[in-house]
């Protein structure tokens, strides 16, 4: 039970002072002996609040950036009319900062025996899955002057999925499948294609493409078209190390791999081939794999939604050995980790091997904008520092880049906003070479 502010005020006011006390007051508080019915008549007449009815309907994803909504419905099956305060408690990552109050807080009135619903409005800030907490009912009286308090525990989450903005760029690089595939009239051939068609001749063709005993069947001359192979098997590895907790901007490393992972999920789907997810530090921490090419993109966001950086250092062989598991046969398998030259030259070099003697390997990493800022601050001592070290920094990731390059292995490195688009470039480049 609860003493209003109104209350309180009108005991402040009175003239005639009555001890009253009651378990969890602050202390003794003088009211007058009308006012003492009153409440008593007031707090008598407030609905029950540990008799109320509540279930939860609504929103169970959402991205990041967007809204859920999730709707509260109150139940009142006694006799007396509901008027409340509703607070709906939710993590605070569940609303943009100073929102909260407004978002969760709420006023109701429900009729004896009727239901009413209310909506939460959640905008998270980060990924994952984000539960429900207490929904606190404060039930006052016709006079407004005592009020009933109670809380009820009501199970709800919802998960918090990656953004993917870069799914703006799918469109020009389906643009680009398209032309490599033949269906328009840009064609192309490379080694291990897919034979796909005959056409007639034009000027400007490859003679090397002429099918002579199609040509000797007919009057024209023809022509072989290829198409890009398909059905060829994409293992995306994430890292989930320390080394994916470092931010660049506003977002964790990670954050941007994931986000050039489900580009080039959706590109290589498109294109037919198949796609699965590994996601690796010290042990395992999300596998993904045998989805259809319909079912790929929601299975491999919901996966990511919940991954979080760890604060270990990766187990480069027992990664390795993970992504050979999954891909007991020729893959081209997409590593998203970083470029610093510890963690591949004591990690990932002396077991590179392994994966290159069997698969295609390429190495996505995200380049802090940072650095090329600094390497170009002049005008004081410490600004000159700040570029020394930058241009030290970048030196030895290239001179690590250039290592993984020598053993076989393309790398990408590209800022958070432009590594997706250049590894849908790569990925497009090798399939083009017919390398997958």
């Amino acid at each position: 039970m609860a003493l209003t502010g109104r209350a309180a005020l009108l005991a402040a006011l009175g003239s005639l002072p009555v001890g009253l006390w009651e378990p969890g007051w602050t202390g003794l508080l003088a009211v007058n002996a009308p006012l003492a019915v009153a409440c008593a008549c007031d707090f008598a007449l407030a609905a029950p609040v540990r008799r109320l009815g509540l279930s939860r309907s609504g929103d169970t994803s959402v991205r990041l950036g967007d809204t859920a909504d999730i709707t509260l419905t109150v139940t009142n099956p006694s006799r007396r009319p509901l008027r409340a305060r509703i607070r709906d408690a939710w993590p605070p990552s569940s609303w943009q900062p100073g929102t909260e109050v407004a978002a969760s807080r709420h006023r109701l009135t429900v009729p004896a025996g009727e239901r009413r619903r209310i909506t939460t409005r959640l905008r998270p800030t980060r990924r994952g899955d984000r539960r429900a907490d207490r929904v606190t009912v404060r039930s006052y009286g016709p006079l407004g002057l005592f009020a009933r308090q109670g809380t009820h525990e009501i199970p709800w989450t919802v998960r918090v999925l990656p953004p993917f903005t870069s799914r703006k760029h799918l469109p020009s690089k389906l643009a680009r499948l398209r032309e490599l595939d033949g269906r328009t009239s840009v064609l192309t051939r490379g080694e291990g294609t897919e034979f796909d068609s005959l056409r007639a001749y034009v000027p400007g063709d490859d003679t090397r493409s002429i099918d002579w005993r199609a040509t000797a069947r007919q009057s024209a001359v023809a022509v072989r078209t290829w198409r890009p192979e398909r059905d060829r098997h994409i293992l995306l590895v994430l890292d989930t190390g320390r080394t994916s907790a470092g931010r660049v901007g506003d977002a964790p490393r990670l954050d941007a791999s994931m986000d050039a992972a489900l580009l080039l999920a959706a590109l290589a789907s498109r294109a037919g081939d198949r796609v699965d997810l590994l996601a690796h530090d010290r042990r395992l921490r999300a596998l993904v794999q045998g989805r259809s090419a319909g079912d790929v993109l929601p299975s491999l966001v919901n996966a990511m939604a919940i991954l979080e950086p760890e604060l270990v250092e990766t187990d480069a062989r027992n990664l390795t050995a993970t992504a050979l598991r999954t891909a007991p046969r020729r893959s081209l398998i997409v590593l998203f980790t970083t470029l610093d030259a510890a963690p591949i030259e004591e990690g990932l070099l002396p077991v590179l091997a392994q994966l290159t003697q069997r698969h295609t390997v390429l190495l996505a990493s995200v380049a802090d904008p940072h650095l090329a800022q600094m390497s170009k601050a002049r005008g004081n001592a410490d600004a000159v520092y700040e570029a020394a070290a930058a241009a030290q920094a970048q030196t030895e990731r290239d001179r690590t880049a250039e290592q993984l390059r020598r053993h076989g292995v393309t790398v990408v490195e590209a800022a958070p906003d432009d590594l997706a688009p250049a590894l849908a470039d790569a990925y497009l480049a090798l399939k083009a070479a017919g390398r997958l």
